[in-house]
């Protein structure tokens, strides 16, 4: 383990002594302290044939393990995800968040606020493995009006800087929701554009949710309880997606509105307020399997305001632009389909 480390560590400290004659400290201290993250997480990944010969560890999580094995293996022939060693290590984060994600937005229009970062351009969220670091930065962007967002990733994607682990936690979920995961990030490390968050996250949630209903279906056959369990949660995130995205666009008619009348900042506040409180309560009426559950999540808007509702747009809101092209110009070949976008779209 030691050995494949330590090539990675000196591949960072090149690309962050390089970035420090580019770039100011404190991205720069940003750079390591993330970079670090990531080298102790490689550090401490262990190799997923040694986990599956461990007499110890649960075969319900072997089952799990080789389960990803075959996702990728269907993802790279199936669909033309890239190949990589991605997924082929194990870090144990013992129940524990490792990654905090941070984003903001205007208090009254849906401008997120962005950070630029060599390689990546900008981006629209940011990472820490420090949580104290990340308590400053929410406070930082308070202070300056913005609304914010805070929560911990299932996973994320490295885009081939590193080799990005199965994270512990991951084994947890069902065989749709892993397989949708799975999907999602290897579609970040196939194909990334520089300065379209937007556009990155809201194809990777198309790739992993097609990929998961074709890889569902292969595995487990379409009257498996895996696959009738996907679909079905799927018509009730459909449903709760489409009513935010909708409320969200309530919210930005309100905005418009409260500004061609020329209303305090005070009156914006309380009519925002009430706004998100009649959409939160609105939930309850949406004809859902498991509505407190989603009551419940709704709820952080009153807390994170815009920034909850701009989550939406970044990964959900061009889902049904990218079905009309899959289904009528590429008659639902998802590998023909991702193959379109490799060579309209320049990555990284």
């Amino acid at each position: 383990m030691m050995k494949k480390a330590i090539p990675l560590f000196f591949e960072i400290l090149f690309l962050l002594l390089t970035g420090y004659c580019i770039f100011e400290n404190k991205l720069v201290i940003y750079a390591i302290s993330q970079g670090t993250g990531q080298v102790s997480l490689a550090w401490n990944a262990e190799p997923m044939d040694e986990i599956l010969a461990e007499p110890t560890f649960p075969d319900s999580l072997k089952q799990k393990l080789n389960l990803i094995r075959e996702i990728k293996e269907y993802a790279i022939d199936s669909i033309g995800i890239k190949s990589s060693s991605n997924y082929t290590t194990v870090y144990d984060q013992h129940d524990k968040a490792i990654l905090l994600t941070v984003s903001a937005c205007d208090p009254y229009a849906f401008k997120a606020k962005e950070w630029t970062f060599p390689f990546l351009g900008t981006v629209s969220y940011k990472g820490f493995f420090d949580k104290k670091e990340a308590r400053k930065e929410i406070y930082r962007l308070k202070q300056k009006g913005y609304d914010v967002s805070i929560y911990s990733p299932s996973g994320w994607s490295t885009l081939g800087w590193f080799k990005d682990p199965i994270l512990s936690n991951m084994l947890k979920n069902s065989e749709g929701s892993l397989t949708n995961l799975i999907i999602h990030e290897l579609t970040h490390g196939t194909l990334y554009v520089k300065d379209n968050v937007n556009f990155n996250e809201n194809l990777a949630n198309f790739i992993g949710d097609k990929g998961a209903e074709k890889f569902l279906l292969y595995k487990f056959g379409k009257d498996s309880k895996q696959y009738t369990d996907y679909e079905e949660k799927k018509v009730d995130e459909k449903k709760y997606t489409e009513y935010i995205l909708k409320s969200t666009e309530r919210l930005d008619s309100l905005y418009s509105n409260c500004l061609m009348k020329r209303y305090s900042e005070e009156d914006m506040k309380k009519e925002k307020k009430l706004l998100i409180r009649e959409i939160v309560v609105g939930v309850t009426r949406l004809p859902l399997h498991k509505t407190k559950n989603y009551f419940n999540y709704t709820s952080q808007a009153f807390a994170e305001g815009n920034a909850f509702f701009m989550g939406f747009t970044r990964y959900d809101s061009q889902y049904e632009v990218f079905n009309k092209e899959y289904v009528e110009i590429y008659h639902s070949d998802l590998k023909m389909y991702l193959g379109a976008m490799k060579k309209k779209y320049p990555s990284l």
